[in-house]
């Protein structure tokens, strides 16, 4: 209040001084904020000494969130604008005759992301830092650049808790860095469901290797060796109190069951539900030692083989720990126990949903409508288990459109329409080609969601990488040895290859279908625009179009050499060369600018091993081909 004509007040209702100020700016205006979570409003005001814009928040985040609000109605500034390539439009002037924006409380206390899979945003930049894990991935931590970008367009998007990165290891200080930076910002941070109170099989392993002891990671064998790391990891992390959500459980190494690691796991459901159950009581003894708080805040997420132990009734939890169901990704279905299991009285319950997931994707090509998301999380507000929201949203820039849609229905359920929400957006981006980039969105997740009624999907863009692969080497092996292969592919007997051509050229005529405008839509746009429609959806979409005749491809020359024509070997081998050329056309869409080096960092989908196999399969082809009739 100087005096000046105009200025704005950014204010949080739960400190005295803010809440007086707003009161004497504008009577009522905050009056109902206090005492709620994250709940703002946001309106212009005439004082006797000018204009104020009041940003009245509940708490912090509230007032925060409320200003990013603004910013993006009133400024048009996209939330996600850097991962979108939208960089805000500057404006000749600032000026509203009305401002008027509220939000209550939101629909699930905690919204959050899991940064999993991260391989191009660890190798996107180089400066984060290097990693101390046994493991061909996360070699690199995120460049503190990087991860202020994630955390800004969170906040943005009223996003209030985050996993940083894969096993995080606290005791790196360049990882430590990614968990201060975001609780610098506001955020909650919390922890993978492979890393109870944040120590990782990965972690173990080195913590007790620096000390001289190898050890294995066998809880049943070493358990007092688990409490001590517990201990000391969960005095680190509580130095982050209020801002930790501790996590609780008992898994093995790399996301898998902790049977596969510790031989001495009993054989039994019941007995392997005694053992976690126990680790957990272990766990939460130690973080109620550390953590100030009366009662900290902690989740344990049952994934995979939690949920069958939850649905038998194997385990049980500390009082007051959140249990958060998880979906049977990539299916986008919740687990059983989310139907099965009755609800506790005061148990505080949430989700774990995938926009991504390695390796049977998505991991480079977005799959997942925001009316798939909505039919999800609709269950989540059916039974009340709102508490928690956890995304996993891998490298971001793929998945923006899904984690815009999930921000808004998260944040207010009731007020979200995803049909609305998906013609909007592209209305906002693409203006008078919105319709027809609509429909070409509609069609491309509609190539993974092929058949409804039987609820089936198509593959993804791991799965069929994974197929195609295999089908290459029994392919290459039976070129070699100058018979058909006999090996099998994924486990499943001869006969895989024409089921599997059968399937690629059904998904990958719908995939075309969905790209037929495409190159007409982008030429009708312009600036950012443009450059947004063809590094979202037409680098996706050639990438996973190239995708699918590789392994058309592949298996037609199967079908091939197994009728003993290596002819037509040769022609599908010389053809996976053009698919190789559409898939890296796609790749350089998406790839301009600020996100030249994007693909840098490509280990886990790893599409350079298809150029590889091309290569061998193309030597062989010219190896077994007969020579021209002048030679012989």
């Amino acid at each position: 209040e100087d005096g000046t004509s105009a200025c704005i007040v950014i204010a949080s209702m739960n400190r005295p001084d803010s809440a007086a100020l707003v009161e004497k700016l504008a009577p009522g205006c905050g009056a109902d904020l206090r005492g709620k979570w994250e709940a703002y409003r946001v309106e212009n005001v005439t004082t006797p000494t000018g204009e104020r814009l009041i940003i009245a928040g509940s708490d912090e985040r509230g007032a925060m969130f409320g200003l990013y609000a603004f910013i993006e109605k009133y400024l048009g500034v996209d939330p996600l604008y850097y991962w979108a390539g939208r960089p805000p439009r500057q404006r000749p002037a600032l000026a509203w005759d009305s401002v008027r924006l509220s939000a209550g409380e939101p629909t699930f206390r905690f919204r959050g992301w899991f940064i999993n899979d991260e391989d191009l945003l660890t190798e996107f930049r180089l400066d984060g830092g290097e990693r101390k894990i046994n493991y061909p991935y996360y070699q690199r931590v995120i460049s503190p650049s990087v991860s202020a970008r994630i955390f800004e367009a969170m906040l943005r998007l009223q996003f209030n808790i985050v996993i940083p990165s894969s096993f995080v290891d606290i005791r790196n200080p360049a990882e430590e860095q990614l968990i201060k930076d975001a609780t610098r910002r506001g955020l909650f941070v919390t922890m993978h469901h492979v890393e109870p109170v944040g120590v990782s099989a990965f972690a173990f392993d080195s913590f007790w290797k620096e000390r001289g002891e190898n050890l294995p990671f066998a809880f049943t064998q070493n358990p007092d060796k688990f409490r001590e790391i517990w201990r000391d990891y969960a005095g680190r992390w509580a130095k982050f109190s209020p801002q930790v959500v501790w996590q609780l459980g008992l898994r093995g190494i790399a996301d898998r069951p902790v049977w596969t690691a510790d031989p001495g796991v009993p054989k039994s459901d019941s007995g392997r539900g005694k053992l976690i159950s126990d680790a957990m009581a272990a766990q939460w003894e130690i973080i109620r030692g550390v953590d100030p708080r009366p009662q900290p805040l902690a989740t344990t997420t049952l994934w995979m083989e939690g949920s069958a132990l939850h649905v038998s009734g194997h385990l049980k939890f500390p009082a007051g720990v959140a249990v958060i169901f998880s979906d049977n990704s990539p299916g986008w279905e919740l687990q059983g126990d989310f139907r099965s299991v009755r609800r506790e009285t005061c148990r505080p319950y949430g989700i774990y949903y995938h926009h991504q997931l390695w390796g049977s994707g998505p991991h480079l090509v977005q799959a997942v409508s925001p009316g798939k998301t909505y039919s999800v999380f609709s269950q989540a507000v059916e039974r009340g288990s709102t508490h928690y929201a956890m995304l996993n949203v891998s490298n971001i820039r793929e998945f923006v459109l899904g984690i815009d849609a999930s921000a808004r229905m998260l944040r207010d359920f009731a007020a979200f329409d995803p049909d609305k929400f998906l013609s909007s957006w592209c209305e906002n981006r693409f203006r008078s080609q919105a319709k027809a980039a609509e429909d070409a969105y509609r069609r491309f997740f509609a190539s993974f969601l092929a058949d409804p009624e039987k609820d089936e999907r198509n593959m993804l863009d791991g799965e069929w990488l994974h197929a195609g692969v295999a089908m290459a080497k029994s392919l290459l092996a039976g070129m070699e040895k100058g018979r058909p292969p006999d090996t099998k592919i994924k486990g499943k007997p001869d006969g895989k290859s024409s089921r599997l051509l059968n399937q690629a050229r059904s998904q990958r005529e719908k995939v075309e279908h969905a790209g037929a405008n495409a190159e007409q839509i982008a030429m009708a746009l312009a600036g950012t625009d443009r450059d947004f429609f063809e590094s979202n959806m037409m680098a996706q979409q050639r990438i996973m179009l190239g995708l699918l005749r590789w392994v058309e491809n592949a298996a037609e020359a199967d079908a091939g050499l197994k009728a003993g024509d290596r002819a037509a070997v040769g022609r599908s081998v010389l053809a996976m060369q053009d698919c190789l050329a559409l898939i890296e056309s796609g790749k350089a869409l998406a790839s301009r600018g600020e996100f030249e080096y994007w693909y840098r960092g490509d280990r886990k989908m790893n599409l350079p091993q298809l150029a590889e196999y091309t290569a061998k399969l193309l030597a062989a082809a010219g190896a077994a081909a007969p020579r021209p009739e002048k030679e012989l």
